[in-house]
């Protein structure tokens, strides 16, 4: 349950116009960057900006919590996937969907991350989705989909790299497609040679 600047539960309302605001906070930030202001965030959410601040005391805080909001999401939405029945199809998703949240993961990045040290409360966040990315990645090596030997850092290694490519120099849909499969393969486990078979 979502708390209050002084830790007391908050009411359905307030609850609700939290989450307006964080929302109206990713899209404002996310496009925008440092030049967004709460000003922003309050019109797009539609409330008065005192409700912002009552919120969140400043615009570093808000900027905080709708990024660890956004890393949040990603783990329910990875923590499903590790649910599919298919897991090759889910290693899929995941990919695309940590893509597709590229751009606006690594803006609000830059913006709480500009002393090269993440804020505990984003750490925290982060272990979170590595955990549930980790449950996606177990279930597609149980399956033989993925190699044994993957890690969770090398498999976000990969997908960060195609993440700022498309953020940076967005590509065509088919070459994102392309790259996307070609990462896919590089998780599959070796194939086993015939003559390695012979020998063994």
């Amino acid at each position: 349950m979502a708390t209050s600047p002084n830790g007391t539960p908050m009411r359905k309302n307030a609850r609700a116009n939290r989450e307006r605001i964080l929302a109206a906070a990713e899209a404002v930030f996310g496009a925008a960057g440092e030049l967004g202001s709460t000003e922003d965030v309050a019109a797009r959410a539609g409330v008065g900006i005192a409700t912002v601040f009552r919120h969140f005391p400043t615009k570093d805080a808000l900027i905080e919590a709708t990024l660890v909001r956004q890393f949040d999401r990603l783990g329910e939405q990875a923590s499903r996937l590790a649910g599919e029945p298919d897991p090759g199809r889910a290693v899929r998703k995941l990919i695309v969907t940590l893509i597709e949240t590229s751009s606006t993961k690594l803006t609000l990045i830059s913006l709480v991350g500009e002393s090269g040290q993440l804020p505990p409360a984003v750490q925290e966040a982060t272990g979170r989705v590595q955990a549930s990315i980790g449950d996606v990645l177990a279930q597609a090596k149980n399956e033989g989909v993925v190699a044994e030997d993957v890690t969770v850092e090398e498999f976000f290694v990969l997908v960060r790299g195609v993440g700022q490519a498309a953020t940076t120099m967005p590509a065509a849909p088919v070459t994102l497609d392309r790259a996307i499969e070609i990462i896919c393969r590089g998780l599959a486990p070796a194939p086993v040679r015939a003559d390695a078979v012979r020998r063994g």
